[in-house]
């Protein structure tokens, strides 16, 4: 994309109440803009990176067995009725429409899947099975705050898997969570992310979150190095050792849960009379497990935990593109690398405007792409081009043939 097309470009001013590093510098840099507190519109350059992360998401969970689907935004008063948390749910929004019927604006989705579930399950035959969506939910926090860390309306990953039994609900348990590890690892999260024992289980002890390590969080988390597991503030009175190994050499940080999972066993089957003839032909209630992640909060987070004074320094899995291109005063080499690289499958966001050399470079740092490139007069003497990786502060004139290989 050539960067003079782009219908954004960056900001000298910000919303004097956007206190957070992640929304301050995302506003900046044009990924995003702010629509009301909570509420962000995504940009070309921020659509990107949310694809980004949305299809390494769906590729981990199409690997355990997800279906993909897709609910409604609305669902019913009568179904949050159902499970008690019409009136239990304070961070429900609730709506009324023309015909004086009430509804609720989604946060989460078991009062819409439990019921689907029903009109298919009958025997035991068809369990296990597992479906996801990726899609806007909306939370009517007090305080929305911390840019993309908590917002009131925001996109997140939602699987929801339906067992015959304990035993097998613990199975899968297991696999979602190294798929989460295999997501954060992907995103560039993995070695500040911890799998972490939270209170919250329905039928279990606990639940777990995964938490990252960062200043911008808001949950305190103890830690045990041996195991790269952690346990929150809230239950280390009752959780005192660590739950792997038993040591109580604690350390403790500051983190932002970026997704959490549950076993919900048949607190939602209950509630909707779910369940399954097994081989005997016994009428048994559906056992039942969640696994939430929040797609923009990771990208709120990527940004707290991955950059420096100059601005975003983007992982290569999910930067908006690989390659920022910056041509002084050469525009007819500029153009021609710019052709080639798309032609070879590179990701180029090509700086062709008539502004400054200060002003290019500086865009550059805080929009964040992995490798910089620049063309000038001074390149083309060595028939190549100045290239930098965003991590480094380390320069090098590589030749123009060699390109596509230094940057792949």
């Amino acid at each position: 994309m050539k960067q003079s097309q782009l219908f954004t470009h960056t900001l000298k001013e910000l919303p004097k109440d956007e206190t957070s590093y992640n929304a301050q510098v995302l506003l900046r840099a044009g990924f995003i803009d702010k629509v009301a507190a909570g509420v962000y519109s995504f940009l070309p350059l921020g659509w990107r990176v949310m694809e980004k992360i949305r299809q390494i998401i769906r590729e981990e969970m199409q690997s355990i067995g997800g279906q993909e689907i897709n609910l409604p935004t609305l669902a019913p008063k009568e179904n949050w009725q159902k499970t008690g948390r019409w009136e239990s749910l304070d961070i429900l929004f609730k709506i009324a429409a023309s015909d004086k019927k009430e509804y609720a604006l989604n946060p989460t989705h078991e009062e819409v899947v439990t019921p689907l579930a029903g009109k298919f399950i009958n025997s035991y035959r068809e369990l296990p099975f597992a479906v996801f969506q990726i899609q806007t939910k909306f939370r009517n926090e007090k305080r929305a705050k911390a840019g993309l860390l908590r917002g009131r309306e925001f996109t997140m990953k939602d699987l929801y898997s339906f067992h015959a039994d304990q035993v097998d609900l613990d199975r899968y348990y297991e696999q979602v969570i190294q798929a989460y590890v295999r997501i954060f690892n992907r995103v560039g999260l993995g070695a500040n992310t911890y799998l972490t024992f939270a209170a919250g289980g329905s039928f279990s002890k606990y639940s777990h979150e995964f938490q990252t390590l960062t200043a911008a969080g808001e949950d305190l988390i103890y830690i045990c190095d041996k195991c790269h597991l952690a346990v929150n503030q809230e239950i280390i009175a009752e959780q005192s050792v660590c739950p792997q190994c038993g040591d109580k050499d604690w350390r403790k940080e500051k983190a932002v849960e970026v997704g959490n999972i549950f076993k919900l066993g048949t607190r939602y089957s209950d509630a909707f009379a779910l369940s399954y003839s097994d081989k005997n032909g016994v009428k048994q209630p559906v056992v039942m497990g969640c696994y939430g992640l929040g797609l923009s909060r990771i990208m709120g987070t990527v940004v707290e935990v991955c950059h420096d004074e100059r601005g975003i320094i983007w992982p290569q899995s999910i930067a908006p593109f690989r390659v920022h291109l910056l041509s002084l005063k050469a525009n007819e080499e500029a153009e021609k690398i710019y052709q080639k690289l798309g032609q070879d499958g590179i990701e180029v966001l090509y700086d062709d405007r008539d502004v400054s050399a200060g002003e290019k470079f500086a865009e550059a740092d805080l929009i964040g792409c992995p490798y910089r490139l620049v063309i000038s007069q001074k390149t083309l003497i060595q028939n190549g081009v100045e290239i930098k990786r965003r991590v480094s502060q380390e320069t090098e004139i590589i030749k123009f043939n060699h390109i596509t290989a230094y940057v792949q």
